[in-house]
């Protein structure tokens, strides 16, 4: 008889999922990062196309594609939107307490519209 996997139920967060400490930055960075990616695949520019209309170098461009986002900050990746002509909205509100959670942060959310 097999052995039955163990499976737990994640979270809307990989980052967390996987105990980054700063998790919400990264999974905020990736959804801003595949909405350029979107972009670029969607206008079918070559990386070096892309690099130009960013203002990036193509190595850049290459990293961004790839996911690795160590070099590129929330604000350089609002920027990069910019530049792809689209409208960021940033909504701050207060966190509702929870009975569960009375002592802890607040979190960030990226949404985005097709």
């Amino acid at each position: 008889m097999k052995k039955k996997d163990k499976c737990e139920t994640g979270s809307t967060n990989v980052f967390a999922d996987l105990g980054f400490k700063n998790a919400e930055e990264m999974q905020a960075k990736a959804a801003l990062a595949s909405r350029i990616v979107t972009i670029v695949e969607q206008e079918k520019w070559t990386q070096q196309e892309a690099a130009k209309k960013l203002g990036l170098t193509q190595p850049k461009v290459s990293l961004l594609c790839r996911g690795r986002l160590s070099g590129f900050s929330l604000g350089k990746l609002i920027s990069l939107l910019n530049k792809l002509n689209q409208d960021i909205d940033i909504v701050i509100k207060k966190r509702p307490v929870s009975r569960n959670k009375k002592h802890s942060i607040g979190h960030v959310h990226v949404l985005y519209n097709l």
